[in-house]
């Protein structure tokens, strides 16, 4: 075989064999990157910069803290808490955009501007009812509901002043509203009025105070007598002392009755109407921007729904330990993993215990 020959046999198999190797190359890269793309898709894609505000109550600043730890540490989001309140945290996310998130938002105070802001897509319900059991209403203690099992809507306990004796006049029955000020003093003393209350023998007092309403729940719940007025949840108050909301037998009336009258003055309601108390919206909202690149952190939120008597429960434990949003929210995880462990992947579980 001559000289050239054998230098073409050597190139045609060196070729055929960098052409396998080649070959097999690609096949394995193209298996890696099969397997890598398999791996992505069954595990969470990446979550990036989420804002949170921390609202001046204590639920919504213990939600918001729960939120940003599971975030962080389960989810490898850069969770940023932002200082908040109802009205400025709306109109900053809906002007600017910023905070991503408010956890527990109460809308009644926001109600159309937030509506016209959802109907316009700049910002949106990542869950309506964050917390199960939330409302504003009329209330007995635990005590009374166990003593007297056949009262228990609102109407029934209206035809007994007698057990709920007033301190000034015994022959009055007590219905303790809100202090002088507050909104839902004007409803109260219009529901009042609506089902003839005082022509039944009831009296509405006044509590005088945040501390004063307070301190009546407390009092009569510690001596084992008989309360009845409002208040609302979640709050401590009611997870301390398992005060129990009385239903309506009344249809709620309408909107034109309840924001037409039952929230004004009494010379601006001339003709309230029986009526239930109207719903207590609370969402968890979203910037636009959010939604549309949240990812695993927004469906993470449309998830979690807390059990309202597990929020009483923690709002008993911050103010009995004096602590903040974010030491409950390391308590809540710590004792809680039956509740929030619902809401996150195994995996995700796991991240969140080992950073604890």
């Amino acid at each position: 075989m001559s000289f050239h020959s054998l230098l073409d046999d050597f190139q045609n198999k060196f070729q055929s064999k960098m052409l396998r190797a080649v070959l097999t190359s690609a096949i394995t890269l193209g298996g890696a990157m099969a397997l890598a793309g398999t791996a992505a898709a069954g595990g969470h894609s990446k979550c990036g910069k989420v804002s949170l505000a921390d609202m001046t109550w204590a639920s919504a600043s213990l939600m918001a803290n729960v939120d940003a730890f599971i975030l962080k540490e389960g989810y490898g989001c850069e969770a940023e808490i932002i200082p908040g309140d109802t009205i400025p945290t709306f109109t900053s996310m809906n002007e600017k955009g910023n905070p991503d998130v408010a956890s527990e938002l109460w809308i009644n105070a926001v109600r159309e501007p937030l509506f016209k802001a959802m109907s316009e897509g700049r910002l949106h319900s990542a869950v309506k009812g964050p917390i199960t059991g939330l409302g504003e209403g009329w209330w007995v203690t635990e005590k009374f509901t166990k003593d007297h099992p056949n009262l228990n809507t609102v109407e029934k306990v209206l035809a007994r002043p007698d057990l709920f004796p007033y301190a000034e006049d015994k022959s009055k029955g007590a219905f303790m509203g809100c202090p002088a000020g507050w909104g839902c003093q004007l409803t109260n003393a219009n529901l009042f009025r609506a089902f003839g209350m005082e022509e039944r023998g009831w009296v509405l007092v006044d509590p005088g105070s945040s501390a004063g309403l307070d301190g009546s729940i407390a009092k009569a719940s510690e001596r084992g007598e008989a309360w009845f007025g409002y208040y609302w949840s979640p709050t401590a108050i009611i997870g301390k002392y398992n005060l129990q909301m009385l239903p309506f037998e009344a249809p709620f009336a309408g909107s034109d009755n309840w924001d037409g009258c039952m929230v004004k003055a009494e010379q601006d309601c001339d003709d309230p109407k029986p009526s239930s108390w109207t719903e207590s919206e609370v969402h968890t909202v979203v910037t636009d921007e959010f939604k549309e690149k949240g990812g695993i952190a927004l469906d993470y939120l449309s998830k979690r729904v807390w059990p309202g008597t597990v929020m009483n429960g923690m709002l008993v434990y911050m103010t009995d330990n004096q602590a903040t949003g974010e030491d409950a929210a390391i308590e809540f995880l710590a004792t809680q993993e039956d509740v929030w462990t619902k809401w996150v992947p195994a995996d995700v579980a796991k991240k969140v215990k080992s950073a604890l």
